[in-house]
């Protein structure tokens, strides 16, 4: 499964960069597959390791903000795996005929 997801820490002022970065810190040390862009993070693995990760990165952002917002979009599709560069090779490849 590939979960996208955003944590936004509220209550802290206009410059979050510092509190998602403990986030994406955490997605990075967890050594799942991920990819963090202008919006979200992405992870992928099983089930019960990706929700955990996104507990775990929420919980780091909510260890120095008042309040957090999460906005998570789920791919669930048993046995595939790699399919963060799939999903976009796929594309681009289309994109090249």
């Amino acid at each position: 499964m590939i979960v996208a997801f955003s944590v936004t820490p509220l209550g802290v002022g206009e410059d979050v960069g510092e509190y998602v970065a403990d986030a994406v810190r955490v997605v990075r040390e967890s050594g799942l597959p991920n990819r963090t862009d202008a919006m979200f993070t992405s992870v992928e693995g099983e089930w019960d390791e990706v929700m955990g990760v996104v507990k775990r990165a929420v919980a780091a952002v909510e260890a120095r903000a008042p309040r957090v917002s999460v906005v998570m979009k789920a791919d669930i599709r048993p046995g595939v795996t790699d399919g963060m560069t799939s999903k976009v090779d796929t594309v681009e490849r289309h994109l090249s005929q």
